[in-house]
């Protein structure tokens, strides 16, 4: 009987547990839901500011250099803390500088799509981007350089979010599209008749309900002659302006 009951409450454990696979799996769908809205960087100045103070003495001239241009190159961007280290942010990451024991290291966060008239950066085939290295502010390149590698990067920003707005409104136009209401051929062709002139103009400027509900009345017609009848009652009435339930309409 002891054996029965521990194998009862072991059971009972069992069923209640959420094991820390589980917990992560569901950490992991709801940071994945949290990534799918695009949100604005966040200021952290602050943080930049106390991040170069802690950097070696060598580092922080080369920092306070990188981060003075990118204030000159813009006032719209933000400087922000991302994977524990500054970054600068303009509708998207622009760059991210990180201190090291012997370098500073500096990139932009698009590099491999950057002119870089100046050939400051060293290709990496297994990076994503291109990270240059300073140990000393001697090697920084000039303010007037920074400045323009940096107005650059923004403007690969700007036209990334301006293409995917206008993607996002190609899709939304083609799902318009997709429901958009189908009109049957042998309706459209009567429309399409000089005859019918009024019909196809009474009929493009109803709204969609009513447009729908003679769409539904012709296709229900399970028979050829029914449908003929009530194609030709369609026209007739379209021509008068009447929509399909005219007849109830001052009911």
């Amino acid at each position: 009987m002891a054996k029965a009951t521990t194998r009862k409450v072991k059971a009972k454990k069992k069923t209640t547990t959420t094991t820390p696979a589980k917990a992560s799996k569901k950490v992991a769908k709801k940071t994945t839901k949290k990534k799918a809205a695009a949100k604005p960087a966040v200021d952290r100045r602050a943080e930049v500011d106390a991040y170069i103070e802690k950097a070696a003495p060598f580092a922080q001239p080369i920092m306070k250099k990188i981060r003075a241009a990118h204030r000159k190159a813009s006032k719209d961007l933000v400087e922000t803390i991302k994977w524990g280290v500054p970054h600068f942010d303009y509708k998207g990451i622009v760059s991210g500088t990180a201190a090291f024991k012997k370098h500073v290291s500096f990139g932009f966060w698009k590099s491999k799509l950057m002119s870089d008239p100046k050939g400051l950066f060293k290709e990496d085939p297994r990076a994503s981007m291109c990270h240059m290295k300073f140990e000393s502010v001697d090697d920084v390149p000039d303010e007037k350089v920074l400045v323009a590698y940096i107005k650059e990067a923004m403007a690969l920003n700007e036209a990334d979010q301006v293409a995917s707005q206008s993607e996002a409104r190609a899709k939304k136009k083609k799902k318009a599209a997709a429901k958009a209401l189908a009109v049957p051929p042998d309706l459209m062709a009567e429309l399409k008749k000089p005859a019918n002139q009024k019909a196809r103009t009474t009929f493009e400027n109803f709204p969609p309900s009513k447009k729908k509900d003679y769409v539904d009345w012709l296709t229900e017609a399970k028979r050829e002659e029914t449908r003929s009848k009530r194609l030709a009652t369609t026209i007739e009435w379209l021509n008068e302006g009447k929509a399909r339930h005219w007849k109830y309409e001052n009911c």
